[in-house]
């Protein structure tokens, strides 16, 4: 019986419409064997375009979604007309249609709050620089050279009047290189893209210090998070890094008799054990002590909502 293949929409969020395949009968999942009706494609239509731009990208998504759905049912009822290098080449096409930009959200919804703020970001960034489409049939490293250098001369996106900071850009794109990288592991990349092109360099920071009157202005100005506040005035009187302070458990703070408080840990951008005494006013920021294991900052991550927490606590005072 010959399987008929119809190309299919499916509502989802944001008043778009996904694009699939409906199999009748079902055939085998290509994974797992098991019986399927559906496959989507990675695609997606506005359902109701209202620019010229949005009609233009329906027109051309559907005239994807229509090839690929003839290729497939023709792969399906007539195998014997292709051979073997020649079902590859069409199974290798078909992934290269696949949109970029729809699988790159996918890995930022399913990363971790702390992480996920950023991989939004540098999605909507590849979306300016893209207007929106990109598949992975256009990715090469003449593209991601170019949106390198996109990245390092666009206006932030938080304020026009300046430029995306130079470690911003980094973060951005190498989120991108991890997403080549995953696509290469799950085989929709025939190449592996993220060997081939380098990160971008971080800048050089100078870490400033606070003077003893601006931290007292500091403890004395409420904010809205206490964990992130003690967390922010122990780094402060530490000399500590947000990273080192984040992984900090009750079992490398020690007391010595006549000599005071002690930090002994691995130190994480060093990877040196490091031996640092600390002053009881830092102790002071620290709540009743807890099991070894147990971190002395629980709960403290890093996120844009957090920051912007940081900046007005540090704007009122």
């Amino acid at each position: 019986m010959a399987t008929k293949v119809t190309l299919r929409q499916k509502k989802i969020s944001k008043g778009r419409q996904s694009l699939y395949l409906d199999f009748y009968p079902a055939i085998p999942h290509p994974e797992t064997g098991e019986p399927t009706r559906r496959e989507f494609l990675g695609l997606y239509i506005f359902e109701k375009p209202k620019t010229p731009i949005d009609k233009q990208h329906n027109t051309e998504t559907l005239q994807i979604g229509e090839s690929i759905r003839q290729k497939r049912e023709n792969f399906l009822n007539k195998p014997e007309i292709y051979s073997e290098y020649e079902k590859e080449q069409l199974r290798k096409k078909e992934k290269g249609e696949q949109c970029f930009i729809e699988y790159f959200r996918k890995l930022a919804n399913k990363r971790k709050a702390s992480n996920h703020d950023n991989w939004v970001s540098a999605l909507n960034y590849i979306e300016a620089f893209t207007n929106g489409k990109l598949k992975f049939a256009d990715l090469n490293e003449k593209f991601l050279e170019d949106f390198k250098e996109y990245l390092l001369s666009t206006k932030s996106k938080k304020s026009d009047k300046t430029t995306l900071s130079q470690n911003s850009a980094v973060s951005y794109f190498n989120k991108v290189k991890a997403a080549l990288k995953q696509a290469y592991k799950d085989g929709i990349l025939q190449n592996d893209l993220n060997a081939k092109i380098s990160p971008i360099k971080a800048a050089e920071t100078r870490r400033e210090y606070l003077t003893i009157e601006e931290l007292n202005k500091l403890v004395k100005t409420p904010c809205n998070n206490d964990l992130l506040k003690r967390a922010a005035l122990f780094s402060a009187l530490t000399g500590l890094r947000f990273s080192d302070i984040q992984k900090m458990v009750w079992g490398e703070l020690e007391y010595i008799e006549g000599q005071g408080y002690f930090l002994n840990f691995n130190q994480k951008k060093t990877n040196g054990i490091e031996y640092y005494p600390i002053s009881e006013q830092a102790v002071s920021l620290l709540n009743e002590k807890g099991e070894p294991t147990a971190k002395v900052f629980e709960g403290l991550e890093y996120s844009a909502y957090h920051n912007k927490h940081l900046f007005q606590w540090i704007g009122a005072a």
